[in-house]
């Protein structure tokens, strides 16, 4: 068997020959290398007269683009097929060996890869045969082109004679437009030897013919599919037998099946993982069969020893084979009984996967389920003890559900949600007074805070300079009990919630009568955009109770409007508009004639956002987080200026400051906007609007501190308070249109 030849050993090979032969280029003189052959240059490298030299390169039509060879011819290669003969010796079989390869001419830099595709059980190392490279022609100085290539011809790599017989499509195509004229394609010629093999290959007869079971298909197509019914086995025949209920898994992927058991509570019963392992289920009982009596083969008949020595036919045709059917998707269906190991299952249910995979293979539609459970009967409740005073009333609940205590949990999804971020604060402030008849608390004011991440409430007391009373925190931030229940009980207590706070309401906390008289703007705001949690503030039930008592007196109504409107303006003051509201319904709250008057209201005074004191925190925010680069923000937004106007669109700016990450809040970024200069139209001029947030070179004028908090809220602001109703409006939405 010949060995695949190597190119660097035909290449050696080659230049010893060089010294020899007058095309090439060095040869020898007074023993001296010198330069000769057709190819030597004349005095100052100048061809001599009449000397005609051969391109070194393929050479291709250029069309108005020059671009070189590596950008035009760009992993574009030529592809032939070819074979070459290889003799074999000192073999009786075969003389020669007839190769077939692939030849690749890469158009980039005319190198050449010759590769072998590789033949089973070929015993020859095949894949690449000659890697990629230029190859001289063979006793010359020259390299192969791309015109040395076509089919029917011969090239002679490093001493192999290469046949091509074919090429493909874009190689043909490609030398077509070269202008070269290509030859018929040729049949490769039969390899004896290869023909021989494949003559002794169908003679054989393999002694256990081979059998192959498919199943990849279906193990692709259905890997992780199950099927799920729900079984009943009733057991009761049996002793100590009770009913047992069972899930059956069948799995698409094998056709195997599973038998879970449920396993009820206080049951008696193991809980074990499986009731039936995962394999084929047998239709019929009697088809198991004792290890050992099933096999793949049966041995007809032995001749002498077993073992060493010994001869043995196997039964090729399986004649005396057990055939044993088995459970196939098909037999499932709601109320078929199957046979488990000698056990009658009834499957009574099945989950959804299972009814759509039904539905789209075998066309089922009813799948009425069967009832199988048992009635639970009289269920008694858990009672659990009394609260005993110590700790929570939740962590004491939860010292009576099990062994291991565990702390309560908490809402942390509705923490996290209404928890404050930005200027959204999540805490309903009410101005509150106490209940009483004593004149030294009657003048007494009281700030409620209910905080609604975690439904507390918070009591304080702003000092009063010359009261006699001590201001501060007057009730611990907590949730706080409802009155009127038991302190030591079964059940846990009702709080005060958000809904039991609006204005006008009385509540009780820990002994102490508090009545709500006013809310801060916040509060009202927030329980107006969600009336549907408070129903006192949804301005529409309001509006229909009012209607509803009003009924068809319109003039009287309006006749009282006009009464107090001698200008006839078409408003009337808070005050005026309370007592009608009164006389209207006695029943109104406080909070739903201040949502109605809310609404229809005149406001007075300036609503505008203070710019010095925005600026100013502005600026502070950044100042804290050491942010210094403006100018950067600046170029970005010269380079979103497209038309160089000096102005962009707040959104934009928006867009720039987050990513660039500014470490400004985007609510505090909104109100910065609104404040900032430009057109009104939503334009704004980003060179003063950084300069203005610019804390490093523009620093803001400090401003005295003024309490936001608690402690500095006594009531509504002037600015905020209600001036005058406009009961146009209101009749409007009540009557409808009028004159």
């Amino acid at each position: 068997m010949a060995l695949p030849f190597l190119p660097g050993n035909s290449f050696k090979s080659t230049l010893g020959k060089t010294k020899h032969h007058k095309s090439h280029h060095f040869d020898y003189s007074n023993d001296v290398a010198m330069l000769v052959g057709q190819s030597k240059p004349g005095i100052g490298g100048e061809p001599i007269k009449g000397q005609v030299i051969k391109p070194r390169m393929s050479s291709f039509p250029r069309g108005e683009t020059q671009l070189p060879n590596w950008v035009a011819f760009d992993q574009k290669v030529l592809c032939f097929d070819a074979f070459f003969h290889e003799e074999v010796i000192e073999k009786r079989e075969e003389q020669f060996r007839v190769r077939e390869c692939k030849i690749y001419f890469y158009l980039e830099d005319d190198s050449i890869q010759v590769i072998e595709p590789r033949a089973k059980n070929s015993g020859i190392p095949q894949g690449t045969l000659i890697r990629r490279h230029r190859i001289n022609k063979p006793n010359s100085d020259q390299f192969y082109t791309v015109e040395d290539f076509n089919i029917d011809n011969e090239i002679n790599l490093y001493s192999k004679i290469f046949k091509i017989t074919n090429c493909d499509n874009f190689t043909y195509n490609f030398l077509r437009k070269l202008g070269i004229k290509i030859s018929q394609p040729a049949d490769i010629p039969v390899d004896p030897y290869g023909e021989y093999r494949k003559g002794m290959d169908g003679s054989m007869q393999p002694l256990r013919p081979y059998e192959k079971h498919d199943t990849l298909k279906q193990f692709l197509d259905h890997d992780r599919h199950v099927l799920r019914f729900y079984c009943y086995w009733d057991d009761s025949d049996s002793m100590f037998g009770d009913p047992r209920e069972m899930i059956l898994h069948y799995f698409l992927a094998d056709d195997t099946m599973e038998m879970r058991e449920v396993i009820p509570p206080n049951s008696g019963r193991d809980n074990v993982a499986v009731f039936l392992r995962r394999g084929k289920m047998p239709k019929d009982v009697e088809s198991v069969q004792q290890p050992g009596v099933k096999t793949d083969r049966t041995v007809l008949n032995v001749f002498g020893p077993m073992g060493h020595g010994g001869r043995y036919i196997l039964d090729s045709l399986k004649t005396g084979a057990i055939h044993t059917e088995f459970y196939k998707d098909s037999d499932l269906t709601i109320g078929t009984v199957i046979n488990v190991l000698g056990r009658k299952f009834i499957i009574c249910d099945c989950d959804e996967f299972t009814k759509e995979y039904y539905k789209s293979k075998f066309g089922i539609e009813q799948f009425t389920p069967i009832t199988y459970k048992q009635n639970a009967g009289y269920k008694l409740d858990r009672q659990y003890p009394p609260y005993n005073g110590f700790g929570s009333e939740e962590d004491s609940l939860c010292s009576c559900m099990g062994l291991l205590p565990k702390p309560p949990k908490r809402d942390f999804i509705k923490f996290m949600e209404k928890d404050r971020h930005g200027l959204e604060s999540n805490v309903l402030r009410f101005l509150a007074k106490l209940n009483t008849t004593k004149p030294i608390d009657m003048e007494r004011r009281f700030i409620i805070s209910y905080f609604l991440c975690d439904d507390t409430i918070l009591v304080f007391e702003p000092p009063v300079r010359n009261s006699g009373i001590i201001g501060g925190k007057f009730l611990e931030r907590g949730r706080i009990k409802k009155p009127g229940q038991p302190l030591y009980s079964t059940k846990l207590s009702d709080y005060f919630s958000a809904q039991d706070l609006y204005v006008g309401s009385s509540v009780d906390f820990s002994g102490h009568k508090f009545i709500l008289i006013d809310a801060d703007e916040y509060a009202f705001r927030y329980m107006e955009e969600h009336s549907a949690e408070f129903p006192l503030a949804n301005i529409n039930n309001i509006v229909q109770k009012i209607k509803n008592k009003i009924g068809n007196s319109m003039e009287d109504v309006r006749a009282f409007f006009a009464r107090n409107d001698p200008h006839g303006a078409g408003a009337i003051n808070y005050e005026q508009f309370h007592s009608l509201m009164l006389q209207i319904d006695g029943n109104l709250t406080e909070q739903e004639i201040m949502t109605i008057a809310r609404y229809y209201s005149d406001r007075s005074g300036d609503n505008s956002i203070d710019a010095a004191k925005l600026m100013v925190v502005a600026q502070e925010q950044l100042r804290k987080r050491n942010y210094e680069d403006f100018a950067k923000l600046l170029d970005a937004l010269q380079y979103e200026d497209k038309d160089k106007s000096g102005q962009v669109n707040a959104e934009v700016i928006r867009s720039v400051f987050h990513a660039h990450h500014v470490p400004l809040p985007d609510d505090m970024l909104r109100a910065v906007l609104t404040i900032a200069p430009g057109d009104g139209s939503g334009n704004i001029v980003y060179s003063q609007f950084i300069k203005l947030i610019n804390w490093k070179d523009n620093p803001a004028a400090p401003i005295q501190y003024t309490a936001t908090q608690d402690e500095g809220w006594s009531g509504t602001q002037p600015k905020n308070q209600i001036n005058s109703v406009n009961y146009m409006a209101i009749l409007k939405d009540i009557f409808g249109n009028i004159d």
